[in-house]
This record gives C-alpha cells, structure tokens and sequence, in this order.
C-alpha cells in the first residue's frame, strides 16, 4: 500500500473512532456511523471537505505541516498518533528546536468543562490553535481564518481589526508582554523557520516592534484588563489572565469578571445565546 493510501486509512479510523460528542458537537440527527461526518473534520480542522475527500481517497500529496497539525488536533490524536500522522504524510514531527501546538488531553477537558468563561490556547510565538464556544461568541467565530490571521502579534501590530481597545498605558504593557514572550520562544525554538519569518514581517510591517524588538525586552505576561465591544452585548470589561500549561509552551489565555458586576451578566448572556446567532458575520480578535 502506498504512503498515501495508508495515510488515508489512518485518517479515516481516526475520525471513525471520534464520537461528535467528544469535540463538542451535537449527537442528534440520523447517523450511519458513529464517528465525525468528513464535514464535521472540516469545520474542526479548517480545511475544506473536498480537501478532506482527497486525503482520504489518497489523492492528496504532501499535506504541509500546518494541514497534518490542525487534523492532529481535529482527531484529538495522541503524542504517538501525531508522530504517525506526520510520518505517513512524508513530513518530519516536530522536534525540540521547533514550536508545537500538540493539545494534552488536560488542556482538553479544561476547554470542555469551564464553558462559563471564554477560554483560549495559543502556541509560544501566540498563534490561535483552539478556543471554546463563549471566547467565539465574545470575539467572533476563528475557523475561517489562515495564517497570520491567526496570529495574535500579527492582528495588533500590523493593525488588524478587532473588539479589544486599550488604553495607552495598557497597548504598552500589552506590546512589551508579547515582544519579550516572542524574544523567549526565539531561543528555545531557534530552527522554527515559521517563527524566524514571523519577527522578520513583524520587524517590517511595524516600526512599534521593530523598536521594542532592538531593546532587547524581556519579561512575562501578568494578569490585564481587556475592554472588549460587543456588537450584540455591548462593552465588557473582563480579567485576562494568561496560563502556561504544565509541560508545555501552550498558552491559555481566560476572560473572567467580577461576580455580580455589569460584565459577568453580559458573559452569562452570551453563554445562554451560544455562537451561532453572536458570530454571524463578525471578525475574531
């Protein structure tokens, strides 16, 4: 069997084996299977179906590492499966000098189950990997994003649109916290070649992080507040708190509120509405 073939097989036991349930869609409906529907792997992967149809048929070669991490992470595959994933597709995993965005089982259940606050996971050089419902109904739905999109460095720098607004003392802290977080992850993952063209575009697209990047800033990312304006819910004021998974250089970044305050029944709203009616038509942070 050729590598493609296999890697087609594989990929079609792993989504056969993944109940809906366990990536946090709905079960009901008529099912012939009880495994994820290829559209279902394409809204969680970001990729299209036609594209998921040819990796499976083995039609499709040489699916870049972006596309093998993103279906890893769709298929809540393991450290092992990962390295198989990659290994069928002809790529080499990741290794100690690259970034990974491999999701532990921990930070897994940790999205599924706060589901009252809007909850993040970001790499070490602040690329968006996975969210849950509430961050998606707070900033808009991500999944149509590609690349520097994604990116959280990228959207402030080169002045992307967003629903956060600082003030200056805040964009400063905020600017300082994320130049020193991408100067570290530099030199722990010295032969990522996807973080060294990330700061050599941010270098040019800003002369703000071209600055802070010569000062040589270091530093860490301490608890802020974010003001965040809401089409629908209107203005909310929330805590930021950034976290570092244990054993790893996964971010995940929590919005809570003060309870009983303004922003926490705003939060509360958006949990009851849900996504589907707060991100229609709206551009992510």
């Amino acid at each position: 069997m050729s590598a493609s073939k296999e890697l087609g097989t594989a990929l079609r036991g792993w989504r056969d084996r993944t109940a809906p349930a366990e990536v946090g869609l709905p079960t009901g409906g008529v099912r012939r299977a009880a495994g994820l529907r290829r559209e279902e792997l394409s809204q969680l992967a970001g990729l299209s179906v036609d594209y998921i149809v040819r990796l499976e048929q083995g039609r499709a070669t040489s699916p870049s590492q972006q596309v093998l991490s993103a279906l890893a992470r769709a298929l809540r595959l393991s450290a092992a499966e990962r390295e198989h994933l990659f290994l069928l597709a002809g790529q080499p995993a990741p290794g100690p000098g690259q970034l990974s965005a491999h999701i532990s089982p921990g930070v897994r259940r940790l999205l599924d189950q706060l589901d009252g606050a809007p909850l993040s996971v970001h790499d070490a050089a602040w690329n968006l990997i996975l969210w849950n419902p509430l961050w998606a109904a707070l900033f808009g739905d991500a999944s149509s994003l590609r690349g520097r999109e994604r990116n959280i460095a990228w959207r402030h720098f080169a002045g992307l649109p967003g629903r956060v607004s600082h003030t200056p003392e805040q964009e400063a802290r905020f600017e300082a916290a994320v130049v020193a977080d991408l100067r570290a992850a530099t030199a722990r993952y010295p032969a990522d070649a996807g973080l060294r063209s990330l700061i050599q575009d941010l270098q040019g697209v800003s002369t703000d992080f071209a600055r802070l990047w010569e000062t040589g800033i270091v530093g860490v990312h301490e608890t802020a507040t974010k003001t965040i304006h809401h089409p629908d819910v209107g203005t909310l004021t929330l805590d930021c708190d950034v976290l570092v998974a244990a054993g790893s250089d996964l971010r995940i970044v929590a919005y809570t509120a003060a309870p009983g305050s303004d922003a926490a029944d705003r939060l509360k709203l958006l949990n009851v509405i849900g996504t589907q009616a707060m991100t229609k038509g709206s551009t992510p942070v």
